[in-house]
């Protein structure tokens, strides 16, 4: 067990235990470890385990993760005591309980969406005896016999539109039916394990029933499906065929119905299929939806006509129709559940994938700086960059954007990634390289989707850039005298994508010492805040005029101010950033 210590934090002396392979500390409420400070960016860094091993890895935060006072890139491994520091949140990680924390202390396991059972219901002595006398009470009620005065073939139906019917009939033995339906149902957490429980339960509490079964409705189509059945006797299993009349009349009333002679019910005497099935007593409950909508129903009938269904018989098997919903909604919710937490960790998986494709370390050209900063929209997104050393010394660097957001976005973002530093390899110059991503771009079949990308080629020998565009928003000259250019304009093609046979032209140019070059996807023009207006080109320009001179400087002002515009309004964009300058 793997715990970590808050010894600087909102909550001093705190123990969080590590469970599962992947816990992300940030701001983002979708974090497994959230820390409410400003500072923190949304998704700042994870520690990951394997094999026994706990690494901590930085997810390319703004303000960078510490580990025991120094800064980390990448994965680093943790050891016994390590002090980890996110902005002004002070951990300790111990592999094991802390020596100087209580040994009753249990650390608080974090809520990775797991489920939380609860056990199913018991009796104790004393209700045990307490039932007994009610059950003992009870013997002495009067029943109607089918035969008296009272008697019809039409007994009554009850409305179960509410989802807690009233129980006023011999309430023992609705207890004992409740008591039953509860025990069974209480550990059922999938639908194909409740429906039988259900039918196994009414088997016991009415032993004259000869079959029954439980339909539910395909939302989608509507039609009914058979999804349990049972019967008493072996001999039955030819004759379980469903009545759609009595299925259909309970259902769109919203009623429990119930039927001492079927075959001579008035409301059924049209049916062919209730004759034909020799159906004497036959009692049908809706399962009714949270929104007064029928999902299914419940069905037991008899073929003896000596034993019919009574109206106290029928406002139990209501009340067991209203918990038999209940169960097959949480069985819903628990399934849905399971479902998104697979997706969750798809989803982990996926932004581990996209991440391992960004470059982890700025490259190496004398006299140059850079500074990159990306986040995503979502859990995974579509802006890219690259840094791609060429043969000759040169320096490949690489911005797009890609249509579209979430994992489609993501995937086509890979495919580019690996085809553009391919083309940079194998072709003579940056515009030839460019043409030919077009050109399988559009031969690829992706429909109307396209990618906007930015290519700037860095000799840092001759100090000249060479830039092509396809679509992209123009690279940003800051010229060491404060003036602002936008780079490539006259040359600038279309999206990748658009038109199989576009031929792009490139353009070169001299970089002076001084000079800072900022590369940024719409993410960062389009940020906005909570009165819905955006961030725009002229403000960045303005924050570029009167910038620091360096570019790591330059590139945190910048993701500072859009931090400090959108106010943790959420961003519906992807934001990358590069920022590079020649040092004088």
């Amino acid at each position: 067990m793997a715990v970590l210590k808050v010894i600087k934090g909102s909550c001093p002396g705190q123990l969080v235990e590590l469970q599962g392979e992947r816990i992300v500390m940030g701001r983002h409420p979708s974090c497994q470890f959230v820390l409410d400070n400003a500072a923190v960016s949304r998704n700042h860094a994870q520690i990951l385990e394997s094999h026994g091993t706990y690494y901590l890895e930085d997810l390319r935060s703004r303000n960078g993760t510490m580990l025991n006072g120094v800064r980390i890139h990448g994965r680093t491994e943790l050891a016994d005591s390590d002090e980890i520091r996110v902005c002004e949140v002070v951990l300790r990680f111990y592999l094991g309980v802390p020596p100087d924390s209580a040994v009753a202390r249990k650390p608080k396991p974090l809520d990775l969406g797991g489920t939380v059972t609860t056990p199913a219901p018991t009796i104790s002595e004393t209700d045990a005896v307490d039932f007994q006398k009610l059950q003992a009470a009870g013997e002495d009620s009067d029943r109607k016999e089918p035969g008296s005065a009272d008697s019809s073939s039409i007994i009554t139906s009850l409305d179960v539109k509410g989802r807690n019917p009233r129980i006023t009939i011999r309430p023992e033995a609705k207890l004992r039916a409740i008591l039953e339906i509860s025990q069974n149902l209480a550990r059922a957490l999938k639908p194909e394990e409740v429906l039988p429980k259900i039918l196994e339960s009414l088997f016991k509490i009415f032993p004259q029933a000869d079959r029954g079964f439980i339909v539910l409705k395909d939302m989608s189509q509507g039609t009914l499906h058979i999804k349990s059945q049972r019967v008493r006797r072996d001999e039955l299993l030819d004759s379980t065929r469903i009545s759609m009349t009595i299925l259909k009349e309970a259902m769109s009333k919203g009623c429990a119905l119930l039927s001492a002679d079927a075959a001579a019910d008035e409301r059924f005497k049209l049916s062919e299929s209730v004759a034909a099935m020799t159906i004497r007593s036959v009692m049908c409950a809706p399962l009714m939806g949270p929104t007064n909508d029928a999902l299914g129903a419940i069905q037991i009938d008899t073929v003896n006509h000596a034993q019919p269904f009574a109206a106290d018989d029928l406002e139990v098997l209501a009340s067991v129709a209203a918990q038999a919903s209940l169960a097959l909604e949480n069985a819903q919710l628990h399934s849905s559940a399971l479902k998104q937490r697979d997706l969750e960790r798809d989803l982990d998986f996926a932004t581990q994938v996209q991440l391992g494709f960004l470059p982890n370390h700025r490259p190496h050209a004398p006299g140059y700086e850079f500074f990159e900063f990306y986040e995503a929209a979502q859990r995974v997104g579509g802006d890219f960059f690259d840094y791609i050393p060429l043969p000759d010394g040169r320096v490949a660097i690489t911005i797009g954007d890609v249509a579209g957001k979430g994992v489609p976005a993501a995937l086509l973002m890979a495919r580019i990634y690996s085809d553009t530093r391919y083309q940079l390899l194998a072709q003579p110059t940056p515009a030839t390289a460019m043409t030919a991503l077009n050109a399988g771009v559009s031969a690829s079949g992706l429909g109307h989707r396209f990618i906007t990308l930015a290519m700037v080629v860095l000799d840092p020998r001759q100090n000249t850039l060479t830039i092509v565009n396809a679509g992209h928003l123009p690279p940003l000259q800051r010229q060491k005298n404060g003036a602002i250019k936008q780079l490539g304009t006259k040359t600038s093609g279309l999206p990748l994508g658009i038109q199989s046979d576009t031929v792009y032209q490139q353009t070169q140019m001299s970089i002076d010492a001084g000079d800072i070059i900022v590369m940024s996807t719409d993410g960062v023009t389009e940020a906005m805040n909570p009165a819905h207006e955006i961030y725009g080109t002229a403000r960045l320009m303005a924050l570029l005029k009167k910038g620091p001179s360096q570019a790591e400087e330059l590139g945190e002002a910048i993701v500072a101010e859009i931090d400090a515009f959108v106010a943790g309004h959420s961003q519906r964009d992807d934001i990358c950033l590069i920022c590079f300058h020649r040092q004088e």
